[in-house]
Formats: C-alpha cells, sequence, structure tokens
C-alpha cells in the first residue's frame, strides 16, 4: 500500500492494536517497522532533491526539534489518553488521505525558498506543528506538508513530495529513535513487521505500474473509515 498509493499506518498501527498491543507501544512499532520504506523513497526522488536545498534547509531544523517533540510527548502520555485519541486520529488521517489528490491538484511550487520574513516566519511554525503531530502520531504528516507548501504559493509537484518526502524521513527518523530509546518498540512484531515491509516495499515498486493507485487508495479509505468506526465503538460505545 505505501509503496503504491500510501496509508500503510492506516493499517499497521490498529493491527497491532487489534492483537492486543498497547496503544502507545503500537504506534512506536509501527513508527519503526515501517522505516524500511525511507530509503527507497528517497531514492525514488534522488534527482529532484539539489533543487530543492533551500527548502530544506529552512525546513529540516524543525522537522527534527518537532518529530522528537511529538515522540517525546507520546511517552509521557497516559496509555488512557492516546487510547482515547486513537479514533480521531485514525478518522483524521484518513479524510488527510482522502483529500490529498484535490491538495497535489491545487498545490504550487516554484521550488525557491519563501524570501518575505513573514511567509518564512508562517512556513516554519505550521512545519513545526506537522512534526510534532509527525513524531506523536505521524499518519497523514505528508499531505499536511503538502497542504502546508501549497498555501506558500509553492508550484512543482514532483519537487514538493521530494521535500515532503525528505522532511517526512527525519520526522519519523528521529521519533522512531527516541521510541527505541525509550523501550516503547515491542522487538518481536517490529522484527515481523520490518521483514514484512521490506517485501512488500519491493512487490509495491514491481506492482505499481500494473495496480491502479485510484483502486488502492479507495480500499485504503474504506478500511480507514471502518478502523475509525471500530475504535470509536470499542472506546465509546463497547
Amino acid at each position: 500500500m505505501n509503496a503504491v498509493a500510501g496509508g500503510g499506518t492506516i493499517i499497521t498501527f490498529p493491527l497491532l492494536i487489534f492483537f492486543g498491543m498497547p496503544a502507545i507501544q503500537a504506534n512506536a512499532t509501527s513508527t519503526f517497522a515501517l522505516l524500511i520504506g525511507i530509503a527507497g523513497s528517497l531514492y525514488g526522488f534522488r534527482a529532484q532533491l539539489p533543487s530543492t536545498r533551500p527548502m530544506l534547509k529552512l525546513f529540516a531544523p524543525v522537522s527534527l526539534a518537532g518529530g522528537f517533540l511529538g515522540a517525546w510527548l507520546l511517552t509521557i502520555s497516559s496509555d488512557k489518553f492516546f487510547s482515547d485519541l486513537v479514533p480521531f486520529l485514525l478518522l483524521f488521517a484518513t479524510v488527510l488521505f482522502l483529500a490529498s489528490n484535490a491538495v497535489s491538484r491545487v498545490a504550487g511550487f516554484d521550488g525557491t525558498a519563501p524570501t518575505h520574513p513573514a511567509h518564512r516566519m508562517a512556513a516554519v511554525i505550521v512545519q513545526f506543528g506537522v512534526a510534532i503531530y509527525g513524531g506523536y502520531f505521524g499518519a497523514g504528516i505528508g499531505i499536511l506538508m503538502l497542504a502546508a507548501l501549497g498555501l506558500l504559493g509553492l508550484k512543482n509537484i514532483h519537487e514538493m513530495n521530494a521535500v515532503k518526502t525528505t522532511l517526512g524521513a527525519l520526522i519519523n527518523v528521529i521519533a522512531a529513535a527516541y521510541f527505541v530509546w525509550s523501550g516503547l518498540v515491542v522487538w518481536p512484531q517490529a522484527v515481523v513487521m520490518t521483514a514484512g515491509a521490506t517485501i512488500g516495499y519491493f512487490a509495491g515498486a514491481s506492482i505499481s505500474t500494473r495496480v491502479s493507485a485510484k483502486w488502492v487508495r479507495t480500499v485504503v479509505v474504506v478500511i480507514g473509515i471502518a478502523l475509525s468506526t471500530v475504535f470509536f465503538w470499542r472506546q465509546f460505545l463497547g
């Protein structure tokens, strides 16, 4: 799913919960297990990276700081508090995923960092907020970053995706490292999921030209809405 259309966290995170893992550990374990896709994603955008350096220099420090802060906030959250948030986080991520095509169509990117000081400050603040959310939960941060870049009047979607992918990698790596250091990653499940993710990313790369991304996206959205409904029922009505 991630290789073809994205949205893998919408499946992996609740799956671990369904198998009895506490929500905070499930989030940490899922984040770590899906790191394997970062190298492939960055490699895919290698041609666009040189022209996006101004944006990366602007956003990389706050992405690392925000990702670390979000991961720290997760570690100090009670499991009950985070469990109560899960249905809303899943629904939010699903809605973001559903809206991603629309955001991509309206976003623009000219490949340069905004020059007006107010624009630069607004961009940094928005990215810092996205990074905190990314470190705390993570699903949907890509579309949040695309939306932020689009609001800045940026235009080249390929370079936008390169910026988004690189910053998302920084956020996920720093969050996963903190989760490992904090002892939140459940290693037996993490190893199995990492192996599955490795096979999945290679398989996805080979079948992505034969499987409709629109069909995969539809499946992700349907599953995301169904899972959100189940978690709302379990958490508040069950």
